[in-house]
């Protein structure tokens, strides 16, 4: 399978440094990379209000992302706790 080039918005690297932990921060920084090979990997899920996003569980936290089949891109939009995430989902 091709690989997938990665992009990370800066408003989405600042969250992942805001992460309490580091254990947290490295977990996450791997399910990411890992998009980079699978980009719909088991468990993730579309999300319902905007259609071209994307979303994969890590502990508490949520990534939301996009992936453009075409380019070949998946771009992470917002990293966050799962209570938070969703409030100012991006459109």
């Amino acid at each position: 399978m091709a690989e997938y080039r990665l992009l990370v918005k800066p408003s989405a690297a600042k969250e992942i440094e805001a992460i309490g932990t580091k254990r947290d921060r490295q977990r996450i920084v791997s399910r990411i990379q890992a998009l980079g090979t699978e980009p719909r990997p088991a468990g993730c899920e579309k999300l319902a209000a905007v259609s071209a996003l994307y979303r994969i569980r890590q502990g508490n936290y949520r990534v939301i992302y996009t992936v453009n089949d075409a380019q070949r891109i998946v771009e992470v939009v917002k990293v966050g706790h799962r209570r938070e995430v969703y409030r100012s989902a991006p459109s």
